[in-house]
């Protein structure tokens, strides 16, 4: 009897872990795309509702919303991009370190792609709370329009507190993400469920035709409802770059079970209630509220918004920790929030810039309607990145041949080019703004590779290689440093030459420890590294010995803790009795580095606001030593 218990008891039990993950990935994952339909529709017929709008256009329109769900959410990231995972991993810059494992002789072109989707996201993260949280809190004038005027300033106040809480970490609200968003999603579908029989002919915008019609037949216009009904699936994104947190099935779950389903019948009951109603044009998503369910729909709908914000500023804080570790930004601070959950980070000086990009856009658009034509570009933009990424994983990874891949993704990126182009009719009208966002921080992502690789190659031209001065060191000479007891660690980036601070140690203090460790700490193009490929040692001489560590681009890269690790190989360390050292490097431009001088000295600003290595690597503050040197770039 207990054989047969034994299966169920673990069926169930994976039931239920399928049930709280796939609550879970509702409130984080789909919280963007889930407050959609509080303006998409409504900023889809602004174009075509200057002579009127009929009945056709309608069906079209919702025909287009439902279609371009199904095609891009669905077919693309769904049930294909979730299964194209770094270990597990997803995300426009885990799936770039995947790439470029088995990149041939195109990995600049990979790089550029990667940070390009990487810098598209940063924007997303900015104007997604700013529209957002609009969206919801303008309801508040259709309860009464005394409040019109309060709406920008309820607007802050909610966005300045949810950046202020992001120090305290996100444990114990996300507890409440899950049934809140599923409440939300719920009421969605029961609204629209509820407004469909006010016109049955709206069924029809499940068949193709009216939306390729709608398309033929309104030509100039049809482009610019197209960037509109974009924002259909806007937060698609988070469905990739949260594969890691919830996992393939959960994610798949919710989608087929409550989201997709709660937002077709919503888009169903809004055009429903329009054909209807043409008057409720306006602000179809309220209106279909009744009086008394207003507030109460409006309460709902900010914290969705609310929940919605806090997936994408988290999704940001991810995606600039993987940049950090994979060498495309400066070392920041990181602090964990939660001890259990390692996803769950805060970093300030994100949370900061974050703040203020999306307190200049609320100040500086002033609605959701102002604001939802500056939205699209960045995330069209992101999607047309991946699937160009996606191209290279179906060759290298998937090993297709490049016409069958190319002749798969093809009718997709066909598509996302045709939103693009419809998004960037909105230039003029604020669509500069992401595009200006994505440009700085590609420019930034850009300068900080390259200049790191210059800093480099001209650093191993002076440099010493470390087995010549190892040679040349333990000769027994008068001038032979002398020897003192205790253990010193040299953290380098090069392993093969002598550490600038090891040679400034013997020139000016002319000692040298009994022990020496020459540490050179590497992040691997995979999420996580397993303890036992954690760390390595090799014995250079009796006193030295070369050590290295690896990390995942998500992993936290603390060296104290992983000293412990060496124990297996013989080696202990006694932090009271051991050393690190530390080179600082001051940086001089240099007109023929290779870079131009406002290249030079942005690199150099951001080498100067990167975090203290010690701390980034959690070291012992009291065991550190740094010497300094410069260095012309």
């Amino acid at each position: 009897m207990s054989q047969l218990s034994a299966p169920a008891v673990h069926g169930s039990e994976n039931m239920r872990r399928l049930l709280v993950l796939g609550l879970g990935s509702i409130g984080v994952v789909y919280g963007d795309i889930g407050t959609s339909p509080l303006y998409a529709f409504r900023e889809a017929l602004r174009p075509v509702s200057h002579d009127g709008v009929t009945d056709v256009e309608i069906i079209g329109l919702i025909s287009l919303m439902i279609w371009t769900l199904t095609i891009i959410v669905t077919i693309k990231y769904v049930l294909f991009l979730l299964r194209a995972d770094n270990q597990g991993e997803g995300g426009t810059l885990s799936l770039l370190a995947l790439l470029m494992k088995t990149a041939n002789g195109h990995t600049s072109i990979l790089f550029f792609m990667g940070i390009a989707g990487a810098a598209l996201f940063i924007g997303d993260a900015m104007i997604t709370p700013a529209l957002s949280v609009l969206s919801a809190v303008e309801g508040l004038k259709l309860v009464t329009p005394d409040l019109t005027d309060y709406v920008v300033p309820i607007a802050v106040v909610i966005m300045l507190l949810l950046f202020a809480v992001q120090s305290k970490g996100t444990a114990a609200v996300s507890n409440f993400f899950g049934p809140i968003t599923l409440v939300w999603f719920l009421v969605m579908g029961a609204v629209g469920l509820m407004h469909i029989a006010d016109d049955l002919s709206i069924f029809a915008a499940f068949n193709p035709y009216y939306a390729a019609t709608f398309m033929l037949n309104e030509g100039f216009v049809g482009m610019i409802v197209l960037g509109a009904v974009f924002l259909t699936v806007t937060g698609a994104e988070a469905l990739y770059a949260d594969l890691g947190h919830f996992g393939r099935r959960p994610i798949q779950w919710a989608w087929f079970t409550v989201v997709f389903p709660a937002l077709t019948l919503n888009y169903l009951g809004q055009g429903a209630f329009v054909l209807k109603n043409p008057q409720a044009m306006s602000d179809p998503f309220f209106l279909m509220f009744p009086k008394w369910a207003l507030l109460p729909a409006v309460i709902l709908a900010t914290a969705a918004t609310i929940i919605a914000s806090q997936a994408v500023i988290t999704g940001a804080f991810s995606l600039t920790r993987q940049a950090i570790h994979l060498g495309f930004l400066p070392r920041m601070a990181i602090f964990h929030t939660s001890e259990t959950h390692t996803g769950q980070i805060y970093l300030p000086n994100v949370n900061t810039l974050l703040m203020f990009g999306v307190m200049a856009l609320v100040f500086m658009f002033g609605s959701s309607e102002a604001l939802a034509t500056a939205y699209g570009i960045s995330v069209t933009g992101a999607m047309v990145v991946t699937t160009i990424l996606s191209f290279e994983f179906l060759r290298a990874r998937w090993n297709w041949s490049a016409w069958w891949a190319a002749g798969t993704l093809l009718p997709l990126f066909t598509l996302e080019f045709f939103f693009l182009g419809a998004n960037m009719l909105k230039i003029h009208d604020g669509g500069y703004v992401p595009i200006l966002i994505a440009a700085t921080f590609i420019i930034i992502m850009w300068t900080w590779k390259r200049g790191t690789e210059l800093l480099h190659a001209k650093t191993r031209h002076i440099d010493i290689p470390l087995a010549s001065f190892i040679k040349s060191i333990e000769r027994k000479s008068e001038h032979a440093p002398v020897a003192v007891p205790g253990t010193a660690i040299f953290l380098t980036s090069d392993p093969e030459s002598t550490p600038a601070a090891l040679l400034h140690n013997i020139k000016h203090n002319h000692v040298l420890h009994m022990q020496n460790f020459i540490l050179t700490i590497r992040t691997a193009n995979t999420p996580k590294v397993p303890k036992e490929e954690r760390v390595s040692a090799k014995p250079l001489s009796e006193r030295f010995t070369l050590l290295e560590m690896k990390f995942g681009f998500m992993e936290t890269q603390n060296v104290s803790q992983a000293l412990g690790l060496f124990r297996k190989s013989g080696l202990k360390f006694d932090i009271m009795s051991t050393s690190f050292y530390l080179g600082r490097r001051k940086l001089v431009p240099d007109a023929q580095s290779g870079m131009p001088h406002w290249q030079d000295r942005l690199f150099i600003a951001l080498a100067s606001a990167a975090i203290d290595p010690s701390d980034y690597f959690r070291l012992p503050t009291n065991r550190v030593v740094e010497l300094g040197s410069h260095v012309i770039i």
